[in-house]
């Protein structure tokens, strides 16, 4: 099965917003992708914070770290074809979250997945 991240791989820099894909409402309007090695590792770590709208997917992967984070984040887990496998809400610092399915994880300002309407088993789509 191809990732629902494919387009993105030969994208370049093109921004790209997640949707959910039953009706085509914008969940995250301005969307980071990191899908090479080096951007996966850096993740968020470094920041003070992440934008409302904003998120980060992090392919492949099925786990984080908020370790050296200086804020909480929404993480949202996902499997390759987009649906939303498992969440976990205002991960604060020094913590680790796992989801053994995963393909990808989404990464949002604390309290984002809720005010999106994020829910475990919608299905996501790149736009």
């Amino acid at each position: 099965m191809k990732s629902f991240l494919a387009a993105a791989a030969d994208a370049g820099n093109r921004s790209f917003a997640l949707v959910q894909a039953s009706d085509g409402r914008v969940v995250v309007p301005r969307l980071e992708l990191a899908l090479d090695s080096a951007t996966r590792r850096k993740g968020l770590l470094g920041r003070d914070g992440l934008d409302p709208g904003a998120g980060l997917v992090i392919a492949p992967s099925n786990s984080v770290h908020t370790f050296f984070m200086r804020f909480a984040i929404d993480v949202v887990f996902l499997h390759r074809s987009g649906r939303v496998l498992k969440i976990r809400h205002r991960v604060p610092a020094r913590r680790v979250a796992v989801s053994a399915t995963a393909h990808a994880v989404l990464e949002l300002p604390a309290g984002a997945a809720a005010t999106a309407g994020i829910n475990v088993g919608d299905t996501l789509a790149l736009q």
